[in-house]
């Protein structure tokens, strides 16, 4: 093809790329417009609790989507360490999504539940002291720093904003419900489960005296991979639940 016209031309040829772009993203796009949803219904999958909100707002604040990813991708060698692929479903309340871009760590996708909170707690005080080849620095402030909730329910109707379907009810118990899920003794800990189904109410820090920001990055990495139950799910080829 005679392109020589194109490259004598930089306007011309600045109008030929913008076309083309348009062209590529409308093929891209255009087809979501026509579908019914894209992504998939999946049984398990609830909104963030208040506490947990909280712990992913500090997740975010210390940077830690830059060393690790939460997105598994259907690899064989990657299913085989972290487990089941990621879904989209589990991350439809992510306002920002958590996907990553590289792994100086491990994928956090799947790591609720397979660490103790003893265990994290630890790793956040002192990672080589677990995990001896770590380079991730000390978050020893955390267990000490007491947790600023105050605008844990404007945080909540932002997200609802978004399309996380938090209810008035929600966000109106959301300091109380924040504190029943740090406190397992709390008068409202029945409310709190019954509010968000799945969810754990414990003392995350060992910390009965206070609810820090430990409580709350912890409690958001021990939910992490453990709404949907996998032993349940089945997907055709085409990736659909069946």
């Amino acid at each position: 093809m005679n392109h020589g016209f194109f490259e004598r031309n930089s306007l011309v040829l600045l109008i030929g790329i913008l076309i083309v772009v348009a062209i590529g993203g409308a093929v891209e796009i255009a087809p979501l417009f026509w579908v019914n949803s894209t992504i998939e219904k999946v049984d398990g999958m609830r909104p963030y609790t208040p506490l947990e909100l909280a712990g992913r707002d500090i997740y975010i604040r210390e940077g830690c989507y830059v060393c690790h990813s939460q997105m598994i991708r259907s690899l064989r060698d990657e299913v085989e360490r972290y487990g089941h692929y990621s879904l989209a479903a589990e991350s439809m309340y992510d306002h920002p999504f958590q996907w990553g871009s590289e792994r100086t760590g491990p994928d956090l996708a799947r790591v609720g539940g397979k660490y103790s909170d003893q265990w994290q707690l630890a790793h956040l005080n002192d990672p080589r002291a677990v995990v001896p080849e770590s380079v991730m620095p000390p978050y020893a402030f955390m267990a000490k720093k007491p947790l600023d909730y105050h605008d844990i329910d404007a945080i909540m109707r932002a997200n609802r904003m978004a399309g996380v379907p938090y209810t008035d009810a929600d966000i109106a118990n959301a300091v109380a419900d924040l504190k029943a899920q740090a406190d397992p003794n709390a008068d409202g800990v029945d409310a709190f489960k019954k509010r968000y189904p799945k969810a754990d109410a414990r003392d995350f820090d060992d910390n009965p005296n206070e609810i820090t920001e430990a409580d709350a990055l912890i409690a958001y990495l021990q939910m992490l991979g453990t709404l949907v139950d996998f032993k349940t799910y089945h997907a055709d080829a085409g990736g659909n639940r069946r």
